[in-house]
């Protein structure tokens, strides 16, 4: 019996195709994606023939394009995310920005394709997926109480292929070891004031990408790219109606939030313009009263982005 492959000896990789789309580099450095969970692999379309026939069978089915996704679960700590964060706003780190010693991402224009490398190692013969082409569709992250900071990066790519081996000259730094935020470090603001009656917030982006499959190939070429769209939900306890005003009046707010590690390195997202697109204080049972107020995050002239990530080391 041959052994079974199991999530306790996976591991992740990527590495930039700074040659072009679905290139991977001849010796490629690759960087160790810390992970929870990963959903990426290969689907086909089906094709089934039209034919009809008295005994009423099915005479021919056919394998269709190939579309690969999935997702790649994580814990957010330091340093660990920053090129697939850079990939999901499509834009470079801007270093000493705004200030000396802190750099800051925004929602732009410039794509970025990786290889994507997924290794089974505890099979007989180990085996490499890799996964050419590989863009983030979108990411997200989830603060709640008492608990790790958790989100994924949502990945499109181009192709599949299985080997035995590693590519040739490739290397495999080690992945980063610094510790993962959780939601008792931090704060949360709302419209530039601390608010302490959060009991959830919920980020997504979404970057919209669609393959573009023609005739002669199975496989998509460059994906077309949509809006930027970042969404999300403030979840709070009910105290009183000044939140649920701002959906009602339809006002324009702003959300920022900073996480800290043990070590006091920081990340700060900020969503400088939003508009709440709902929100009712629900009632189920007789225990506290909580009010979900989902937004969408629009352009900030002053910004200039929909959303800025800014990075602090210690």
């Amino acid at each position: 019996m041959g052994l079974t492959a199991t999530g306790s000896r996976h591991s992740l990789a990527i590495v930039p195709e700074v040659a072009g789309y679905g290139i991977t580099p001849a010796t490629p450095v690759f960087e160790d994606i810390r992970h929870t969970s990963v959903s990426m692999g290969v689907s086909k379309t089906g094709i089934e023939s039209a034919e009809v026939s008295s005994d009423r069978q099915i005479k021919n089915y056919r394998h269709g394009n190939i579309n690969v996704a999935g997702d790649i679960g994580i814990e957010l700590s330091y340093g660990s995310f920053d090129t697939l964060l850079a990939a999901a706003l499509c834009d470079d780190w801007a270093t000493g920005t705004p200030i000396v010693g802190t750099d800051q991402l925004k929602a732009g224009v410039l794509r970025k394709s990786f290889t994507v490398e997924r290794i089974f190692k505890n099979l007989a013969i180990p085996e490499y997926h890799r996964y050419t082409g590989g863009e983030v569709d979108g990411f997200s992250l989830s603060v709640q109480p008492d608990a790790i900071i958790s989100g994924s990066f949502s990945m499109l790519a181009q192709d599949a292929i299985i080997d035995t081996a590693i590519i040739a000259g490739a290397t495999y730094p080690n992945a980063t070891v610094t510790e993962p935020f959780d939601s008792f470090s931090g704060t949360i603001n709302e419209n530039g004031v601390p608010i302490g009656i959060v009991t959830g917030l919920e980020l997504s982006l979404e970057n919209g990408l669609n393959p573009l499959f023609v005739v002669g190939s199975d496989v998509t070429e460059e994906p077309s790219i949509g809006k930027s769209r970042v969404t999300g939900s403030l979840n709070v306890y009910f105290q009183s109606k000044l939140l649920l005003l701002k959906f009602i009046n339809e006002e324009s707010s702003s959300l920022d939030f900073t996480l800290i590690d043990l070590d006091g390195n920081a990340y700060k997202f900020k969503i400088p313009n939003i508009k709440y697109t709902g929100g009712q204080p629900d009632v189920a049972g007789d225990g506290e009263v909580t009010l979900s107020l989902p937004f969408q995050a629009l352009y900030d002239v002053t910004e200039g982005s929909n959303i800025t990530v800014e990075r602090t080391p210690i």
